[in-house]
């Protein structure tokens, strides 16, 4: 089989000590890549974003089997289609999505509101859809990161993992578009759904968190909270345009809001998340902490109170109809996805950027991999 030498950053290890610029649980390697599948696209990739869901796997969070090319969140360029891809075709722009969609099965079915049962097993065990791994090292093979292994010059992918954009859509947007915006964003319009003179609160206020803000402030005759005990990061969401404060302050104040979105990932964000929400208030949560963690809320209060407790997972998206809306409100000006950038950086230096997001120093770190 024909292949391809690329560079990308392969984690070998789960759960290194910090800082893994020192630790280099995180390696940049160079890879080969085979010919795409039937129904598969190879892509250029021009840049990618990290994110928490990235750094999940490096500290352990999240089980993936090893080794594994990791990135999720990115967009390039199409290099080479499948013969039984449709509507795709060199030299289009797309957007990766990190839950392929197959279209076939119950969660598909579902309007967003469930995951893919068939992207979701590919997922876990490290393949494309089609069950295949299409990198390799040595000879041996490497896992795919939720289907797309973005920090990568260039990825073979399923096309049910990406969506086109317009050419006008730079390259840095569309990435945002398909996690940090697409998870926040749809758990504002998707799951939470605010409505006119009613209020929504964001609690965790990282690249997701403040992708919701960005997205609530676009709704029209809704108040938005952002809630972080980051300064600066309460101070970037005022300048958008939201009211900021910690969430010590609010529960103070005795304010309550008709609903609330939790993207720190954090059971306490949750736990304050929940006890945020006024009576027959909706929760959303998009955060992912450790499986082994637990929430300990008063059903009593869920039930007397009318509340909801909802989890969205990528926005409860359906992706092929929401980065177009997306990528229109930015066209529009009216979601300025540029402010999520707090820095770029090259391949080389993603293990030091998953330093920077433990930290809590970053919102959107980009890998630029454009030569």
């Amino acid at each position: 089989m024909t292949t391809t030498s690329i560079r990308g950053a392969v984690l070998h290890e789960i759960g290194a000590e910090r800082p893994y610029a020192r630790s280099r649980p995180l390696r940049v390697e160079t890879l080969e890549l085979a010919a795409p599948g039937a129904t598969e696209l190879r892509v250029r990739i021009e840049c990618a974003g990290l994110c928490h869901s990235d750094l999940s796997v490096v500290d352990g969070n999240r089980a993936r089997p090893v080794p594994m090319l990791l990135g999720h969140e990115a967009a390039g360029i199409v290099e080479e289609v499948g013969a039984d891809v449709p509507g795709l075709a060199e030299g289009d722009r797309v957007v990766m999505t990190f839950l392929p969609r197959c279209g076939d099965c119950r969660g598909c079915a579902s309007d967003g509101a469930s995951p893919c049962e068939r992207g979701s097993a590919s997922n876990a065990a490290g393949t494309l859809l089609s069950g295949e791994r299409r990198l390799g090292l040595g000879g041996e093979p490497v896992h795919h990161h939720l289907g797309v292994s973005g920090f990568a010059t260039h990825a073979v992918v399923d096309h049910r993992s990406v969506v086109r954009v317009a050419q006008d859509v730079p390259a840095d947007v569309a990435a945002l578009l398909g996690c940090a915006v697409l998870t926040g964003g749809g758990a504002v319009l998707n799951a939470a759904r605010p409505q006119p003179g009613e209020t929504i609160g964001v609690v965790g206020l990282g690249g997701v968190g403040m992708a919701a803000v960005l997205v609530a402030l676009g709704v029209p005759d809704v108040e938005v909270v952002a809630i972080d005990p980051v300064p600066e990061k309460r101070a970037l969401a005022e300048r958008l345009g939201a009211r900021a404060i910690t969430a010590d302050d609010l529960v103070d104040s005795g304010e309550r809001l008709a609903s609330v979105v939790e993207a720190a990932g954090a059971v306490p964000a949750l736990e304050a998340a929940v006890a945020l929400t006024a009576p027959g208030g909706r929760t959303v949560t998009v955060g992912l902490p450790h499986p082994d963690a637990r929430l300990s809320l008063s059903p009593a209060a869920l039930v007397g109170e009318g509340r909801s407790l909802v989890g969205s997972y990528l926005g409860s998206a359906v992706p092929s109809r929401d980065i177009p809306r997306y990528a229109d409100m930015w066209r529009a000006g009216r979601l300025d996805v540029g402010v999520l950038v707090s820095s770029r950086i090259r391949l080389d230096d993603v293990a030091a950027g998953m330093d920077a997001l433990a930290d809590g120093t970053a919102l959107r770190q980009i890998v630029d991999l454009e030569p």
